[in-house]
């Protein structure tokens, strides 16, 4: 079983460094050449099925490259990236500069503070392993496309290692960010 966790092409707020949580963006010009460029890299991989968040930019990122490569795209609610309630639309320096210790807190210990009106990391990992729960059963080729944070979680989930949730929450995305990863199969559970 391989699986490959896609990173979606760039937005306006990647490029802005804001913080995007749930909110539905569209992929910019350059990250549909990104998605694109990066078609090539999983097509040689015989992916039997995608399975994309619902939110954007993700969901464009999963259409494109179902609809190029011919396979099947199975969208799962449960995959929506991670609500950061109030701080989404923010970037990270003026969550520092407005809340310094509330972004201390977050950056050391991130499960202790859920952002106001957002979901914390741990209610995130767990709709991630009720997601893909049946996807792995399959034991197929598979792709799952996640913005980030959610698709650092996704990363820890599946090499069985403890959600960096100080790593997955306060990362900031390069602009030339969409890529695959071939991933290792997964650490039974």
């Amino acid at each position: 079983m391989t699986i490959y966790l896609i990173r979606p092409g760039e937005t306006d707020y990647d490029v802005q460094k804001r913080l995007q949580g749930s909110i539905n963006l569209p992929l910019t010009e350059q990250g549909v050449v990104q998605v694109d460029e990066m078609v090539t890299e999983v097509s040689k991989s015989q992916l039997d099925r995608i399975y994309s968040s619902p939110t954007e930019p993700a969901l464009s990122t999963a259409k494109r490259i179902a609809s190029k490569l011919g396979i099947t795209l199975k969208v799962l609610d449960s995959l929506a990236n991670v609500d950061l309630g109030l701080w989404q639309g923010l970037c990270i320096s003026e969550i520092r500069s407005k809340q310094p210790k509330v972004f201390k807190q977050w950056k050391e210990s991130p499960e202790s503070v859920c952002p106001p009106q957002g979901e914390d990391g741990e209610e995130a990992c767990q709709r991630i392993a009720a997601a893909l729960r049946k996807p792995m059963k399959r034991g197929k080729s598979i792709a799952i496309v996640a913005s980030e944070p959610l698709a650092s979680l996704i990363e820890c989930h599946l090499q069985g290692r403890e959600p960096e949730l100080s790593e997955s929450f306060c990362k900031e995305r390069e602009v030339a960010h969409c890529q695959a990863v071939e991933l290792p199969s997964p650490v039974p559970k």
